[in-house]
């Protein structure tokens, strides 16, 4: 008669956990991996979209300006707009000003009314910090054609600059002088004739001496 097999045995049990754990590893492995790279490749994503997102509205800042641009060099240059319809905070006309502070390197966006670098306790601004880790922040304006060459770069990251032409500041109204008045013909004839008349006076002539 032929026996039937009822159960494993203690070593072939054994034998399958071990076999199982080694094939767990393995895919846990694989799916750590995965899922590393996937986190890479979206912490990448947003950075780009940021940076994307950052470099239009400081475009779009520079591009709805009147040309009034003040660029102060430095190591990281300070760009100012002081007058822009870009306002994201819901301002006919707005200041704006982008720099990169110390704190990692980030690259601010400071929008207002009126206000000066470094603010005071009286400013009235809103503050957005936009990119951290920036290399390099330059700005470069050609007075004569008006175009504007700005170039930013991230730590470990190619540099990306934009151009913008024909941004000319608005021409200076002069104060109109002051026209000074003529005196008249008239009046000088009749000081004339006075001064004649109290010569051939006698009596003058006496009082005087």
């Amino acid at each position: 008669m032929n026996r039937t097999r009822e159960a494993f045995t203690l070593i072939e049990v054994l034998i399958a956990t071990v076999l199982l754990s080694i094939v767990l590893i393995g895919l846990y492995s694989v799916l750590d991996t995965q899922r590393r790279s996937v986190e890479v490749i979206k912490r990448n994503l947003d950075r780009s979209i940021g940076q994307d997102r950052a470099i239009m509205v400081l475009y779009n800042d520079i591009l709805k300006s009147d040309g009034n641009i003040t660029i102060k060099k430095s190591e990281r240059d300070t760009l100012c707009i002081n007058n822009t319809s870009n306002s994201l905070y819901g301002l006919d006309i707005a200041k704006v000003c982008w720099l990169v502070l110390k704190d990692k390197d980030t690259l601010t966006r400071v929008e207002g009314n009126s206000f000066r670098l470094p603010l005071g306790l009286e400013d009235k601004v809103e503050i957005d910090r936009v990119l951290s880790g920036v290399k390099l922040f330059d700005a470069y304006k050609d007075k004569k054609s008006g175009d504007i060459l700005v170039v930013i770069q991230e730590l470990e990251k190619e540099p990306y600059s934009f151009l913008l032409q024909n941004i000319k500041e608005p021409p200076k109204i002069k104060p109109k002088k002051k026209k000074k008045q003529k005196k008249s013909k008239s009046k000088d004839k009749n000081r004339t004739k006075d001064i004649n008349t109290t010569k051939d006076n006698p009596w003058f002539i006496l009082i005087y001496v």
